[in-house]
Parts: C-alpha cells; structure tokens; sequence
C-alpha cells in the first residue's frame, strides 16, 4: 500500500489545510516511509506472542478513595478576586 500526492491533498482539503506543492511531496514520502515500516513490522512471526492491551503488567493503578485533609473554606476564599456568601463570585458566561 502507498500514498499518492493526490491522497495526501484529498486529507488536507478534508482538514481543512493549505499545503504548498513542497510540503504535499514531502508528506507523501514520509507517509510512505511510515507505511513502508509498518508492513516490515508484519514480516515478524508473532504467533507465540499474546495479545496484551498495555506494554506494563498494570491492573488497577488508582488509590483508594478516601478521605485526606484539605484547605478550609476561608483559606480557598482567601486568595479569591471575588466572593459572595461564602463561595467564589465569577463573571457570568451566559447571556439572560
């Protein structure tokens, strides 16, 4: 499999790109190296290999959920431009 330049101009105009005449030949022979490669990599026997989903045996990487000190309401209002009741006062984003 190969990528033509005209491939390479129906993806940009499809992501909405203006590439010059240089760099549409200039991608055309990188995406062709990368394809190039990525048929090599099918020569390789990988049948004794097993299918895995991550390169590290992880299984669960997230710590337990628990509770942890943390700043009080006067020291988070502290450094705050704005504050209205006890809570953070932003602009409004919406319109009414």
């Amino acid at each position: 499999m190969s990528i033509s330049s005209t491939d390479v101009k129906h993806i940009a105009n499809l992501a909405r790109l203006t590439l010059t005449e240089e760099e549409v030949t200039n991608y055309t022979s990188q995406l062709n190296d990368i394809l190039q490669f990525a048929d090599k990599l099918n020569e390789l026997d990988t049948s004794d290999v097993e299918p895995t989903s991550h390169v590290l045996p992880l299984v669960n990487v997230l710590r337990e959920d628990e509770v942890r000190p943390s700043l009080t309401r006067e020291e988070a209002l502290k450094n705050a431009p704005d504050q209205k009741d006890g809570q953070v006062r932003v602009p409004a984003v919406f319109e009414d």
